[in-house]
């Protein structure tokens, strides 16, 4: 068997097992065979699963769902696929998608490294969003960020010319982490000079405005493929 190096990495994620409400069991049931796609070790056919043909925007890790979402309602020339591994996220978003019907949006549940890997062909990408990843923020798990160099190269390649890549933190740190390798990375130039105004497409989290009314900062990043 050929050696396979997304079976052999270090993951960016924990698994947890969250409570999943009966709303979103209810959704998971209702609406989860039409809007998710099943992981598979083979290229995601976008014109098929949307019954279109549209640019399409990868978000990888889109937790509850909410800004992907609004997102997904305010693009609707766009098709939007949400990848994230934990179950009541998956519920969550699928509740939205039933309550605004939203036709635009489908979902993957799987470790995004592994689906851009097997299922999202090169080139084929419009954009991709990375909003608040997970920090790891202590020095020794900064090894399991997500925003690593192998794995930006990776998504670079699945991104096509023109299209962009958007990265947002509220963690110092790592925003000067994303800024080093993201300028590192040949394929990619920057937007901006240095951090990037939020763009108006990204609503501000309930999260987010706490935070800043804490004086914590935010930082976007925007990169377009050469």
């Amino acid at each position: 068997m050929l050696y396979d190096p997304t079976e052999h990495r270090i993951r960016s994620f924990v698994t947890r097992a969250g409570r999943l409400s009966t709303a979103q069991a209810k959704a998971i049931e209702t609406l989860g065979p039409q809007f998710c796609i099943p992981y598979v070790k083979a290229p995601f056919d976008f014109g098929q699963a949307f019954g279109r043909s549209a640019p399409a925007i990868l978000e990888i890790g889109f937790g509850m769902g909410d800004t992907t979402a609004k997102i997904a309602a305010g693009m609707p020339d766009k098709n939007f696929i949400g990848v994230e591994v934990h179950t009541p996220g998956v519920g969550s978003l699928l509740k939205l998608i039933g309550e605004q019907g939203l036709s635009n949006l489908r979902i993957i549940q799987h470790d995004a490294f592994e689906v851009i890997t097997h299922m999202i062909a090169p080139g084929s990408l419009a954009g991709v969003h990375i909003f608040f990843p997970d920090p790891w923020h202590k020095a020794r798990h900064n090894k399991r960020r997500l925003i690593q160099a192998p794995f930006v190269e990776l998504l670079c390649s699945r991104i096509a010319s023109g299209g962009y890549l958007h990265c947002a933190t509220d963690w110092q740190d790592y925003a000067e982490q994303m800024l080093q390798v993201l300028g590192a990375e040949p394929t990619l130039r920057n937007t901006a000079e240095g951090y990037s105004p939020r763009p108006a497409y990204r609503p501000v989290t309930k999260f987010e405005n706490r935070g800043l009314r804490l004086g914590h900062g935010v930082w976007d990043l925007v990169f377009e493929k050469r």
